[in-house]
């Protein structure tokens, strides 16, 4: 059985999105040679972190989102041979969307 990583408080597991990087003469960039990905999928989001009220503050990302993230961030970590990555929410930089109009309106 498959073993599910549950973040907790404010922790967002992320699967980080590999690119194959290809030069533009072609040459396919080898992985050692790469930055680290700064985007990944949002896999799951903890519950949300107590402020100094007592309120609960929430992420407004969902499972299936993809964010793009703080350089240098986050925990790496195996579970079952998959690699995740585990950041606070506050290390989320931006929330990746599809066909966006990019802020034009029609």
């Amino acid at each position: 059985m498959p073993t599910t990583v549950v973040p907790l408080t404010d922790h967002i597991v992320l699967k980080p999105v590999e690119l194959e990087e290809v030069t533009a003469s072609g040459l396919v960039i080898p992985e050692s040679a790469k930055e680290k990905p700064q985007h990944g999928e949002v896999l799951s989001v903890g519950p949300g972190k107590m402020n100094d009220a007592g309120v609960v503050e929430t992420s407004e990302l969902a499972t299936g989102d993809r964010v793009l993230y703080q350089k240098y961030t986050g925990q790496e970590v195996t579970v079952d041979n998959e690699e995740y990555l585990i950041i606070k929410f506050q290390d989320v930089l931006a929330k990746l969307e599809e066909g966006g109009a990019g802020g034009k309106k029609s």
